[in-house]
């Protein structure tokens, strides 16, 4: 937001992040706003609250992983939380899914969301593209594809602040390949060279799932001197490798021009997992906190405020808005 008079207003940026993700995500799933959305409403606030919560037990530790005997005794309520969290993001989903089946064949707007594509398919498959599976792959894409957003931009606006030269550079890049008048649309990305940079860099110093899934060995094997039994649940490390000394020259800072060389990384850099089963998503100031804070999504551990000020097109964009 910005102040009344074109100037600069204090934000606290991750929650403004939030609202932009989750409503981009919801207007692909199902065509409209719901989260800080005028059309929001109850169904809105519903939708915040339940999100909230997944995201929150999304990254809760449950000890009884670790002490079996636990599970008896059900340590801490999180399996009766998760299960009460589920049935009502079940029921939620179900809501949507049965408001695209009603409307799709009557409102255009209706008939290009993923779930209307996705019912499309159970009308030919439907013993395989169930509402169960609707349900879930549309979970997996607001968990993947939301609060992950929001961090990775919290963190690159920390970075810029932290960088005056490399948010200069970036404003002047972007000045040079967009007219004032114009608002940037995904194909300009291609263009913005230094951009893309700036993304890489906070990718690798704060990718988002630090930690990557978890993956099966399919046989006995050797990897760095250790001995790997078949069978074994195996985890990625990508915060160290993507800070190793070993690949990356000064690795704790932050530097976009060693991306400039436009080299592959290979498997030194992977915020978005590696082989088949990579996220489809891989596509003179104060000094700021740059520590990490707990969670699935590794946020800052101190949120975000800056002074912000909206570039004139913005401003003329939200009058005509307000006008219609």
């Amino acid at each position: 937001m910005v102040s009344s008079n074109g100037g600069f207003a204090k934000v606290e940026l991750r929650p403004m992040f939030s609202e932009l993700s989750f409503n981009i995500v919801m207007r692909m799933v199902t065509g409209k706003s719901y989260y800080g959305g005028k059309d929001g409403g109850e169904e809105g606030k519903e939708f915040r609250e339940l999100m909230e919560e997944m995201f929150e037990y999304a990254g809760a530790l449950n000890p009884a992983d670790f002490l079996p005997i636990l599970k008896w005794f059900d340590y801490q309520g999180l399996v009766k939380r998760a299960v009460s969290i589920g049935k009502k993001m079940d029921s939620f989903l179900q809501g949507l899914i049965d408001e695209q089946r009603n409307t799709a064949a009557i409102a255009e707007e209706s008939r290009n969301t993923i779930i209307s594509h996705l019912l499309v398919l159970q009308q030919s498959q439907p013993d395989y593209y169930t509402d169960e599976i609707i349900k879930g792959l549309v979970t997996v894409i607001l968990l993947g594809a939301t609060d992950t957003s929001a961090v990775t931009l919290e963190w690159t606006m920390s970075d810029l602040l932290n960088h005056p030269s490399v948010l200069k550079k970036a404003r002047a890049e972007i000045e040079s390949v967009l007219d004032p008048d114009q608002l940037m649309d995904e194909p300009d990305l291609s263009k913005l060279h230094y951009l893309q940079n700036i993304i890489l860099e906070t990718l690798r110093l704060y990718p988002t799932g630090p930690l990557m899934l978890p993956h099966l060995s399919s046989d006995d094997c050797t990897v760095e001197g250790y001995h790997i039994s078949g069978d074994t649940m195996l985890i990625v490390n990508a915060w160290a490798i993507q800070r190793d000394p070993k690949y990356w020259d000064d690795p704790t800072s932050f530097k976009p021009k060693r991306f400039e060389s436009g080299e592959s990384m290979g498997s030194k850099l992977m915020p978005f997992g590696w082989g088949r089963r990579a996220c489809p998503g891989e596509s003179t100031i104060k000094k700021l906190t740059m520590r990490d804070g707990k969670g699935l999504t590794m946020p800052r551990v101190v949120p975000l405020e800056a002074m912000c000020k909206a570039r004139p097109i913005f401003n003329k964009a939200f009058s005509k808005a307000a006008a219609a």
